[in-house]
């Protein structure tokens, strides 16, 4: 049975990060997805810690597309080691996940 999850990814530059979102609901690979407000960023690149402003993409799926949306987020994703996160819901409506369903199920 289908359960949802929220994948989160994060891109440096808002436009990409509204590409991403909007092209992703277009594919039906996520139901929704939501972009953060700018946030600032530490983590470790080149042996150095590094200081960015990013945008957090938080995409609503089912599991049966987060596979999918993992492998497009990842080829079409301008950093070499993307953040890719899973995470899985708990109490989530029937009627929420009933459109989650619907709207990441081709349409004919």
């Amino acid at each position: 049975m289908a359960a949802i999850v929220i994948a989160q990814t994060t891109l440096d530059d808002e436009e990409k990060a509204y590409q991403m979102a909007r092209s992703a609901v277009e594919a039906r690979l996520a139901a929704g997805a939501h972009i953060d407000a700018r946030m600032t960023t530490f983590s470790w690149r080149k042996d150095a810690i590094q200081h960015e402003r990013q945008y957090r993409v938080s995409f609503q799926t089912t599991t049966e597309k987060v596979a999918a949306l993992a492998a497009w987020v990842h080829k079409g994703h301008p950093s070499d080691v993307p953040q890719w996160i899973v995470l899985p819901t708990v109490g989530s409506s029937e009627e929420y996940l009933a459109w989650a369903v619907k709207e990441t199920t081709a349409q004919e």
